[in-house]
């Protein structure tokens, strides 16, 4: 194709889509709010904006276009997609917080329920689209905070921890889950145009793309959450038979809650945690020696509790007795 050609086919183009929804859809085009994009991955080009008429109008070229709450990007990487989100994410943590700190509606259950509602809606919009992007760490820094304010467990607590003491699945296996939805839609109906795409996918051009049609296989979230937390390494695991189900203790009040969980990961304000993080020079406990989490309710003579680690965790009235004092 010759260059003068292009504007010629670019302009007949054109004028087959206006007549199109003059004729179809029975609307006109609007030339001040339709715009022109461009999808590449030539980085010498990355700048060049396309010189695009509608009507003897020349289009307003958008670099990050929005088409049905999705931010598109010129690599279609959606690395702007996941920093907005992130961004939202952030401002809801924060106004979840308030809830979090506040003498009422702190327990886990409320804020498990607000956070489903404000965050996780936001964060796995339109997941089987991004969801194998190589940005999505962006979004699962904001939903790590958003676990450890359901859990009351400081940012220190091991990440495999999060979603077990919170009772919601992890952001990864969320997301596989809505693609294997999505999916099995699409196989089911084969007037939809992009089954093709699915079922026989194109030949992968790029090795550093990885599409949906990469993995089509289904996984079941539970038992891929089981397999995952026994081959963590993680402290106190065995603590936990079956991450799935919510742990003893989900509805004690907020303070007892934060206690408990930071005496299961470990991580809390010790003298061993305090003199890590500097804010102290010493990790003695008042008995004369190291003042660990698990120390604390294990082995120190002023404050052990009978039964130990594993009778704490199962939150019954002497442990949430114990936890109170």
């Amino acid at each position: 194709m010759s260059r003068h050609s292009r504007p010629i086919l670019q302009q007949t183009g054109m004028q087959s889509l206006v007549r199109y929804g003059a004729d179809v859809t029975l609307l006109s085009t609007s030339t001040s709010k339709t715009i022109s994009s461009v999808f590449h991955l030539n980085n010498t080009s990355a700048t060049r904006e396309l010189s695009v008429y509608l009507d003897g109008q020349r289009l307003r070229q958008e670099c990050h276009p929005t088409y049905l709450g999705v931010t598109l990007d010129r690599t279609l990487s959606y690395r702007v997609h996941w920093t907005k989100t992130a961004g939202k994410l952030k401002n809801r943590n924060n106004l979840l917080m308030k809830l979090a700190c506040s003498t009422w509606g702190t327990s886990a259950n409320t804020l498990q329920s607000s956070v489903l509602a404000l965050c996780y809606s936001a964060a796995e919009y339109c997941a089987p689209v991004w969801s194998r992007s190589a940005h999505t760490s962006q979004v699962d820094v904001q939903l790590n905070s958003t676990m450890r304010l359901i859990s009351g467990t400081l940012h220190s607590t091991p990440l495999p921890w999060l979603p077990v003491l919170s009772n919601i699945e992890p952001p990864a296996l969320r997301r596989k889950a809505a693609t294997d939805k999505l999916v099995e839609k699409i196989v089911k109906h084969d007037s939809w145009p992009i089954q093709p795409n699915i079922l026989s996918p194109p030949l992968l051009s790029l090795t550093s793309r990885n599409p949906s049609w990469l993995d089509l296989q289904p996984v079941d979230i539970k038992s891929r959450w089981k397999h995952n937390w026994k081959s963590a390494q993680v402290v106190n695991s065995h603590l936990v038979c079956d991450p799935t189900i919510r742990q003893p203790g989900f509805d004690i009040p907020r303070q007892q809650w934060s206690l408990l969980n930071r005496f299961r990961t470990e991580q809390g304000h010790c003298g061993a945690c305090r003199r890590k993080w500097r804010l102290t020079d010493t990790d003695l406990c008042p008995c004369g020696e190291t003042q660990a989490m698990s120390h604390i309710v294990e082995s120190c003579s002023l404050t052990k509790l009978n039964g130990g680690l594993s009778w704490l965790h199962s939150a019954d009235e002497d442990t949430v007795s114990w936890l109170t004092s």
